[in-house]
């Protein structure tokens, strides 16, 4: 067994060839975070963002092709720059993950980019893929959740599909899960949140950072 070393980054070990073997084999894991001190503070940063109303309704497309569809999205969103010890922590945890997860699986994951997702009482997301098939922008997705105390009636599961529309698995947005999975071939959804839900999706990319706005800032880690 090799674990994820937690020297690198401040949190806990986790089985590293279990996650990259799901990815390998149904393309999908979710795995948990104990870094209480980083998880708190990552919560409290995204809950004073929304109640200064510093978030943007989050749209579908990029550059001239976005646009807000409020019956596909209804999250809303900030992108992480680097600047507070909760996002510095979290982006160097996902630098490790991304050389790991290269050094097994050689997907070529080149840097990382992420944003805070709050739904609201009401929201969702409708069933999508994080990038096309061929784009080979977008090829690892992530999802940390942060949420304590949420409970199944609660909603807002993340709902993945697999074969001719069947649900694979409904996972709950607790305190600490991080789900990861293929960006390209795992079809996926937020169920209706019936309370407020933060979360921080994130995705591993290839080497087209001209093309992703939220990589033009320094601060984020880039692969040398």
């Amino acid at each position: 067994m090799s674990l994820l070393p937690a020297g690198l980054t401040g949190l806990p070990a986790f089985d590293i060839d279990m996650l990259c073997d799901a990815l390998a084999g149904p393309g999908f894991a979710a795995v948990r975070l104990t870094d209480t001190a980083m998880l708190s503070a990552l919560r409290q940063e995204a809950e004073a963002l929304w109640q200064e109303d510093a978030l943007t309704p989050a749209g579908i497309g990029r550059a001239e092709d976005h646009e807000l569809i409020a019956g596909i999205r209804r999250d809303k969103t900030k992108w992480l720059d680097g600047s507070t010890p909760g996002q510095i922590a979290y982006l160097a945890f996902a630098e490790a993950l991304r050389r790991e997860v290269n050094a097994r699986l050689m997907l070529g994951l080149f840097a990382f980019e992420a944003h805070f997702a709050v739904y609201e009482a009401g929201a969702f997301y409708k069933r999508h893929v994080d990038s096309f098939r061929g784009a080979r922008n977008r090829v690892l997705s992530t999802v940390l959740y942060l949420n304590p105390d949420w409970r199944e009636g609660d909603g807002g599961h993340l709902r993945i599909y697999g074969e001719d529309d069947q649900v694979l698995t409904e996972l709950r947005p607790e305190f600490g899960t991080l789900a990861v999975f293929l960006s390209e071939e795992i079809p996926h959804e937020v169920t209706v949140s019936h309370r407020e839900r933060f979360s921080i999706a994130g995705w591993h990319r290839c080497n087209d950072r001209g093309l992703a706005p939220a990589l033009q800032v320094k601060a984020l880690p880039i692969a040398p």
